[in-house]
């Protein structure tokens, strides 16, 4: 019996004794959760990069002689390929850059001459040069831009006979230098790859050419104007970091 009453007031003494205990015990710390990383794309940087797509030059013809004979428009049309390098800094949402590109292309068209329904004109852009500065808005990894600058293109306009289809003037291989004006918008896919389409119109105002037989024979001049409308696709590759952390 006594063990029994001594093992009893042990454990009752135990029980009032645990919540003092716990009462000792240090407060467990609280500790703050780690704040969010939100990764922001970071435009600047060296890039190289590839495109293709579709052109059209407007081509009007007016015969120069004892006076001004206008010989009616044509568009040249055709698909053009080639690349582009340039660099871009980015100052908060604001990108600024520099970029020159070179293109192949195959810009044919021709129309019967007003003057003298004999006669077919006909013009050719072989290819073509931009050399512009940019001005750009990114909202993170996407980026819409205007652009400006010059612009050369290299051309061909060729006389032909209607009955027979026959060459009998052109002019030598021409490179016309103008403006550009043009807007593009880009997406950021990859860390360092992006893709975007692009618009470019080409002021490259008038010109006179001589036209001569292919036996260099002189026959007369022409005045042409020339614009140039650019649509097309473009891939990039950025070098450098893809992008900056922001808390």
């Amino acid at each position: 019996m006594k063990k029994v009453l001594l093992v009893t007031a042990s454990l009752i003494a135990l029980g009032a004794a645990a919540p003092a205990v716990a009462a000792d015990l240090a407060a467990r710390p609280y500790t703050k959760a780690p704040p969010m990383v939100a990764a922001v794309y970071d435009w600047t940087g060296f890039y190289i990069g590839a495109n293709g797509g579709w052109g059209s030059s407007h081509n009007s013809w007016d015969l120069l002689g004892v006076g001004t004979f206008g010989e009616g428009s044509h568009d040249a049309s055709g698909g053009t390929i080639g690349g582009q390098i340039g660099y871009r800094w980015q100052a908060g949402t604001w990108v600024f850059g520099v970029e020159a590109q070179g293109n192949w292309a195959d810009f044919k068209g021709s129309n019967i001459s007003l003057f003298d329904p004999t006669v077919r004109n006909e013009s050719r852009v072989n290819a073509f040069g931009l050399f512009t500065g940019q001005v750009g808005y990114a909202a993170n990894n996407v980026l819409f831009y205007v652009k400006g600058g010059a612009a050369v293109t290299s051309n061909e306009y060729r006389r032909f006979d209607v009955p027979t289809n026959a060459l009998f003037a052109s002019t030598e291989d021409d490179t016309r230098w103008g403006a550009t004006v043009g807007v593009g918008l880009e997406y950021a896919f990859a860390p360092n790859w992006s893709v975007g389409v692009e618009y470019n119109h080409l002021f490259m105002q008038d010109r006179t050419y001589a036209f001569t037989t292919p036996g260099g024979v002189f026959i007369g001049n022409d005045r042409i104007s020339q614009d140039v409308d650019l649509v097309t696709a473009r891939l990039n590759y950025k070098f450098g970091g893809p992008g900056v952390a922001r808390y």
